[in-house]
């Protein structure tokens, strides 16, 4: 069994090695973790392996000293009573005989708890008195693996500390599926799942990006963590190619509340379902390649789309569609850490639906972008600390254009935001992460801010 377990780790590492040539910091970190979590099943693979060796030995031992106490104490069993002076088996013996008295571990070989979360401190530059701090997310995830081919994954989040009617605070579930896997590598998953868009919203833990908050593009423009409820296919080819594409719900457009700045803030959170009793008249598509050919390098592209009317009674945009689509783009070259993000989303057939919002503030984009370009390096690194700056550049409109309206009740376009995030992360470990940063706003100066982070992953 001890072979077996050691064959089973080497196999591990060397399957690990090359992945290790093309991959990030962050994500060789997120994989060494998964590796210890492998090896950590093989133990207790090996340790309820030697439970059952023991039980069984134990359950040969009572039978061998005391057979006739065990019969006595069966039969007395099914008359109810035992005869007066009769010796009865130990009620420890009995036990060790009996099948469902088996030892179970905690999780059991086939289970891995995973988990991660944030605590962030903001200081804004011209009115410290709105500093805050604020714990802004703890996540527990479990992954389950049924058999060799077949795993659960659930990820359950609890956001801004307190959940209640009257705070902010939000109790959701990131994800929930099934994925099997085929003989030709081909997998195939249903239920809640992340969409394959940009470098963050699949890669999203706090040691796994830079900055003490997610960048605005991946946030604002793509509204991670974004996931739907659906089907999807996925598959990783020899070339360094892969592919992803699937069924899902989408978006709910009669959610969009014109009175509010939600739709400012991200046009696409401000409408999305969460797999909360999505209504699912209009199903959307999506596909993600992704090609990982030379080491270091990630190139990238993925696109969503669906109608978002959803059928709903006396809507105005019954045939208002969604399309948001993305490039993007990984190197990490020695300690060079490169990449960047260009997003694009559009809404067609609104102009109906603003005329009924004409006097309000926020009426429905007809398209909205954003992009960001970003360098890290690895300055210093020991056996259990590493620092990286890192400085961001990103460019982002939530209301780029708007459909023709009438005249006089045309709305102007949003600003084109620019933002310079300039920091550090410092990692402690495998898991654990210190972040500084300064954002500096180009339109919206009020938003600069001095921030501070503490984030987890295992």
């Amino acid at each position: 069994m001890k072979k077996n377990i050691l064959t089973q780790a080497i196999a591990i590492a060397l399957m690990a090695s090359p992945l290790a040539a093309s991959a990030s910091e962050a994500e060789l970190l997120k994989r060494l973790n998964k590796l210890a979590a492998e090896v950590e099943q093989l133990k207790a693979e090996l340790a309820a392996t030697k439970q059952k060796t023991d039980t069984v030995e134990k359950r040969q031992d009572a039978l061998a000293a005391a057979p006739a106490a065990a019969a006595v104490a069966t039969t007395a069993a099914a008359a109810g009573a035992a005869p007066s002076g009769t010796a009865v088996a130990p009620m420890s013996a009995v036990a060790a005989m009996s099948p469902a008295a088996s030892p179970a571990t905690s999780l059991g070989p086939n289970t891995v708890l995973s988990s991660y979360g944030e605590v962030n401190y903001t200081r804004p530059r011209k009115d410290s008195s709105k500093s805050q701090t604020d714990v802004a997310r703890a996540v527990i995830g479990i992954t389950h693996r049924f058999d060799e081919k077949t795993k659960m994954v659930a990820e359950f989040e609890w956001e801004h500390a307190v959940t209640s009617a009257s705070d902010k605070g939000e109790t959701e579930v990131e994800q929930l599926y099934v994925e099997r896997e085929f003989n030709n590598g081909l997998r195939a998953k249903g239920g809640l799942f992340l969409i394959p868009a940009g470098l963050l919203n699949t890669n999203h833990e706090p040691t796994a990006y830079y900055g003490v908050y997610r960048n605005f593009v991946e946030t604002a423009i793509i509204p991670s963590t974004w996931r739907e409820a659906g089907l999807g296919l996925s598959q990783t080819l020899d070339n360094g190619l892969s592919w992803d594409t699937g069924l899902t719900t989408g978006f709910d457009l009669s959610k969009w509340d014109a009175s509010s700045t939600d739709g400012r803030t991200s046009p696409l959170g401000s409408i999305h379902q969460e797999g909360q009793m999505a209504k699912s008249h209009d199903l959307s598509v999506f596909g993600a390649l992704n090609w990982r050919g030379v080491p270091g390098l990630l190139l990238g592209g993925s696109v969503f789309t669906g109608k978002v009317g959803q059928k709903t009674p006396d809507f105005a945009a019954q045939d208002a569609r969604l399309t948001l689509w993305d490039l993007h783009a990984r190197y990490t070259p020695g300690k060079w850490d490169l990449s960047a993000v260009y997003a694009r989303g559009t809404i067609s057939n609104t102009e109906v639906l603003n005329q009924t919002f004409a006097g309000q503030p926020t009426p429905v984009p007809s398209s909205f972008y954003g992009w960001y370009t970003q360098a890290a390096y690895q300055l210093w690194k020991n056996s259990d600390y590493t620092l990286t700056p890192f400085t961001r550049y990103e460019r982002f409109n939530t209301a780029n254009s708007y459909a023709a309206l009438p005249p006089g009740l045309g709305v102007a376009s949003g600003p084109n935001e620019g933002v310079w995030t300039v920091g550090a992360n410092f990692n402690i470990g495998e898991g654990v992460v210190l972040k500084a940063d300064y954002r500096k706003f180009k339109v919206d100066t009020t938003r600069d801010s001095f921030d501070l982070g503490l984030g987890y992953a295992f």
